[in-house]
């Protein structure tokens, strides 16, 4: 267990089994908090990804995943802290590091507030839920204001027929009161004024009566088109009902919980806050041991080591090139000779070709002087001209 902690914390092995009983224990410590850190990582992440697909198989790979990634930045940033036994230069160090970790913390607190609040997000939820079905059905109210219109003409419609109605029977008063004598002329039975107003009533009763039978007519078809309109309407109001109950998701969830009171929250973002930082933290605030000393120790005859190593293959190169130049200076001392040598042979092969040449001139002109005294004068002539006697 302690070697499986040592290795979370990113620590050398084979250095820890050389220090004292308290650095193992420093170190499991460090270990087990970024252990812990990454299995609270995965259970947010998985938590997250459940709460926008819905689905168990998907939030446990995506929360391992993310639990797996959590780990092994803690681990690296805590493995990457070196201690010198100077806190602010330290502190300074492990600065990028820690806004890191922040920046982790928020990310990883937020599913795991979703949930913790999830009661008064579900209340948050319902009411901006029923606050949209609301606006939804003002919406689509004044969208079908067709209905009113209609309902209107309808009414329209009954109120003509009131009106030829009421007008039928004033006339059926007036011809009544004609028939008995009580109005009019004033004389009982059917005069000429009784069959006028007669007339005027078998008129309007007949237009009633048309106006009726069309009327219905008209009224059913309006009547109809309302029921449509009304059947149309429900289920627009059904529809944008049943999206409004879907209103759930990771959006409206962190927008609801930005609803709440603050305080709770910004806790509980602190609480996961501290949780993000502890391995930094922990490992910042322990002292110096002798773990670190031997590591440093370790780090600087490797580093001198390779030092060495990069400065013998540097003296071998350079003796290599040495001897390459040493060769090219050779080579082209070799071929500067050769070229002297081949000058000098081509100047005593021409030196010898004239000497040659003289010899053979010479003996030519005394073997004429031989053959003719009297030229002796002009072969000595034509060897001053030519140069032969000039010294």
């Amino acid at each position: 267990m302690n070697k499986f902690f040592w290795w979370c914390a990113g620590a050398d092995n084979t250095i820890l089994e050389k220090c004292s009983k308290s650095e193992h224990i420093k170190y499991a410590g460090v270990g087990a908090t970024v252990l812990f850190t990454g299995v609270l990582a995965s259970i947010s992440g998985g938590y997250a990804l459940y709460t926008v697909f819905d689905s168990v198989p998907m939030a446990v790979a995506f929360g391992l995943l993310w639990g797996a990634v959590i780990f092994n930045l803690d681990r690296f940033i805590v493995s990457t802290i070196r201690k010198e036994g100077r806190f602010w230069k330290e502190l300074l160090m492990v600065t990028p590091r820690i806004l890191l970790a922040l920046v982790l913390a928020v990310v990883i607190s937020k599913p795991l507030e979703l949930k913790i609040f999830d009661k008064e997000i579900q209340a948050i939820l319902k009411e901006k839920q029923a606050e949209l079905a609301i606006q939804h059905k003002a919406l689509v109210g004044k969208q079908f204001a067709e209905v009113d219109s209609v309902k209107s003409e309808i009414t329209a419609i009954r109120a003509e027929i009131e009106a030829k109605m009421q007008e039928r029977n004033k006339l059926y008063e007036l011809v009544a009161a004609e028939a008995d004598g009580t109005g009019g002329t004033g004389k009982i039975g059917r005069g000429p004024i009784y069959e006028e107003k007669k007339r005027q009533y078998d008129k309007v009763d007949e237009e009633l009566k048309l106006l009726q039978a069309s009327a219905a007519d008209r009224i059913l078809v309006k009547e109809k088109r309302i029921a449509d309109l009304m059947k149309q309407y429900d289920a627009t109001v059904n529809k944008g009902q049943e999206s409004f109950s879907n209103y759930d998701g990771l959006m409206a969830r962190i927008d609801a919980l930005d609803k709440l009171p603050w305080l709770p929250v910004f806790f509980i973002t602190l609480l996961f806050i501290m949780l993000e930082t502890a391995p930094i933290l922990t490992k910042l605030i322990t002292n110096k041991g002798p773990y670190d000393d031997i590591l440093k120790g370790v780090e600087h005859e490797r580093t001198t080591q390779e030092m060495q190593r990069v400065a013998e293959r540097q003296k071998q190169y350079d003796l290599k090139h040495a001897v390459a130049e040493a060769k090219f200076a050779a080579r082209q001392e070799f071929e500067m000779e050769a070229k002297r040598e081949e000058e000098k042979l081509k100047s005593d092969a021409h030196l010898d070709a004239v000497r040659e040449s003289a010899a053979v001139w010479k003996q030519r002109k005394l073997a004429d002087i031989h053959r003719s005294p009297n030229t002796a004068s002009e072969v000595l002539s034509d060897g001053e001209e030519n140069g032969y006697y000039k010294w």
